[in-house]
């Protein structure tokens, strides 16, 4: 009886700690429910920090907001694996180069979005997917 339950205890205890490891990994990946996936708005500024990271690319962009005052806004891209399939790198964007973005914006109202593409001065486009194949 005595080794059942110290049986049952280390399974107990193996269990718990393989669902502390895989915490971090369910809530590492989210839906796209902050964001108005419906609506695509523009804006356009200057790259402060170009972040190729996994789960997800990051672009902050420092905007004007019409009012003489600068907005940092935090562009949230797809991974790196799927943005790399199409065409982008880790040196696509470069701090301090301007550059236009459309993002479906963040339902909490703050200056973050979702990016649906990237446009470079030169009018290189970075879109969000790889294109479709036939």
């Amino acid at each position: 009886e005595v080794r059942t339950m110290m049986v049952r205890a280390m399974a107990c205890c193996v269990a718990m700690g393989a669902a502390l490891l895989l915490t971090p990994l369910a809530q590492a990946h989210h839906s796209n429910s902050a964001f108005y996936v419906n609506k695509v708005i523009t804006i356009k500024g200057v790259v402060k920090e170009f972040r190729w990271s996994n789960p997800h690319v990051w672009v902050i962009l420092t905007v004007d907001d019409g009012k003489g005052n600068k907005v940092d806004w935090k562009a949230e891209g797809r991974p790196p694996g799927i943005l790399a399939r199409a065409g982008w790198t880790p040196k696509s964007l470069q701090p301090g180069e301007t550059v236009t973005i459309d993002l479906s914006p963040a339902k909490d109202d703050t200056a973050s979005g979702l990016i649906a593409r990237v446009t470079k001065e030169d009018g290189t486009i970075l879109a969000n997917a790889p294109a479709p194949t036939e």
